[in-house]
């Protein structure tokens, strides 16, 4: 078939011989291929777009965009074939499409922005919304023809342009008295510039006087209107809360309510089940106990003996099964302790270890940043003493007291042997001028008592009695 589109409508064609897809205006379908058509005049879609401001202010911006497809560009256009012209344009799929785009640009512009640089900044902040809202239709093939954003409006509840009127409407009327005032002070002054000076300065400041009085009225009322709109929006701050902290609860008592009466079926159906698994063990034995009495009273004395033998035998083994699983059962108990307590044990050593380790770390970190102040310390030292090592060391023992610490100690050391010191020299020059040879036996003769005396302090000998004497005098 040869098919023709009209002037606002694009044929694709799919198919044999087509590796993606075909637009075209006119054109042959051949056997093995499909053709659709779609329009691409620009449709208008009219939102109200409910946003918040940096403050949390809430507002609503109404918004009637044309968006069609771009039909220069062949990209464009193929995008919009696959995409969008299977659907409707004038369908919820597309406007919603439309809808969820320009709502999310515009609630995240808006959440960046305070309420009064949006209402003062009107066009620059439709502007940007514009070029957003455009830059994600492109992935869609989709243009903005035109775009029409009315005045921002306000969300029931919260009236802050109508409060923000109010204030520009009491500010005009405000002015428009002052106004008035000029006026009439102009007026009575020139009726009365006869009357002399002092009556015309009496006017004057009677007219300033009013002037004042009315802009003190106007800022008064301007103040309790800004309140009351601080008030009103904390108010419903509070109020969201309350309610979302009640239906929080509600939730929380819902499930409550919920698990107790579950529990209370649960424990009634338990009740249940075990009143009739008793009450069938009694129909049980109540029946053995007929049997048991028709048997004694029509079999002989041996089958009495033998059913009696066969539930002794029975009870016997009931007896030990149940025997058995109560030991079973106190085993598996005492696996279950001796593994907690090996649980236990295992993790409070874990968490000394890690105690340990944690302080070691801290230890290591704390002498390590020890070290490295006291390198900077006597890197610092050294710089400022001209890179002299053996005058940093001198200093360092210096300041440490190093050197009254080995005098101390020398001090000690010399206390402890109890030295005895004894000075005495090889004789005196005489002023008589004697003969040399004298002088030198007469200053060995003085040497000798000294050398004695100390020889007896510090080793307890005495001379011999041939080479002399010493006397106790000094």
């Amino acid at each position: 078939m040869y098919r023709v589109a009209s002037p606002s409508e694009y044929l694709v064609i799919t198919g044999v011989g087509i590796t993606d897809i075909k637009l075209a205006k006119k054109g042959w379908v051949l056997p093995g291929q499909s053709c659709t058509k779609f329009d691409v005049s620009p449709v208008n879609y009219t939102f109200e777009v409910q946003a918040m401001s940096a403050e949390k202010l809430p507002f609503v911006l109404p918004a009637v965009f044309t968006i069609g497809p771009r039909l220069e560009d062949e990209d464009s256009l193929f995008k919009y074939a696959k995409l969008i012209s299977p659907h409707d344009k004038l369908s919820h799929h597309v406007k919603e499409l439309v809808q969820g785009i320009i709502e999310g640009e515009t609630r995240v512009l808006a959440a960046s922005m305070t309420m009064e640089e949006i209402f003062r900044g009107t066009k620059e902040f439709k502007q940007e919304v514009f070029e957003k809202v455009q830059l994600e239709l492109n992935q869609f093939g989709l243009l903005i023809y035109n775009a029409n954003v009315k005045q921002l409006v306000d969300v029931p509840g919260h009236e802050y342009f109508s409060y923000l009127g109010q204030k520009t409407q009491m500010e005009a009327a405000n002015q428009a008295k002052v106004d008035v005032a000029e006026a009439r002070m102009k007026g009575e002054i020139g009726s009365k510039e006869r009357d002399g000076q002092t009556q015309q300065n009496a006017a004057k400041i009677d007219a300033e006087t009013k002037i004042i009085a009315t802009q003190r009225q106007g800022d008064g009322k301007k103040e309790e209107i800004k309140v009351r709109t601080q008030v009103k929006i904390y108010e419903n701050h509070r109020e969201a809360e309350v309610a979302e902290a009640n239906a929080d609860l509600a939730k929380k008592k819902a499930g409550w309510a919920k698990e107790a009466q579950v529990a209370e079926v649960e424990a009634a159906k338990a009740v249940s089940l075990r009143d009739a698994e008793l009450q069938r063990e009694v129909e049980r034995m109540n029946a053995l106990t007929r049997t048991e009495k028709l048997k004694a009273e029509f079999l002989s004395k041996a089958s009495v003996e033998y059913e009696t033998k066969v539930q002794e035998a029975n009870w016997e083994l009931y007896k030990k099964q149940k025997a058995a699983e109560a030991k079973l059962y106190e085993n598996e108990k005492e696996a279950d302790a001796q593994r907690a307590i090996a649980e236990a044990a295992f993790y409070s050593r874990q968490q000394a270890a890690d105690a340990e380790l944690y302080s070691k770390q801290k230890e290591a970190e704390g002498l390590l940043a020890l070290a490295q102040a006291q390198g900077m310390y006597i890197r610092t030292l050294l710089e400022a003493l001209g890179g002299n090592y053996g005058a940093l060391r001198d200093y360092l023992m210096i300041n440490a007291g190093m050197f009254q610490e080995i005098a101390k100690i020398n001090a000690d050391a010399v206390r402890g042997l109890q030295p005895k010191i004894s000075i005495w020299t090889n004789g005196e020059s005489t002023s008589d001028g004697g003969s040399g040879a004298m002088k030198e036996v007469a200053g060995v003769y003085k040497m000798l008592p000294p050398l004695f005396k100390t020889v007896q302090e510090q080793t307890g000998v005495l001379p011999p009695a041939w080479l002399g004497t010493i006397t106790d005098s000094s």
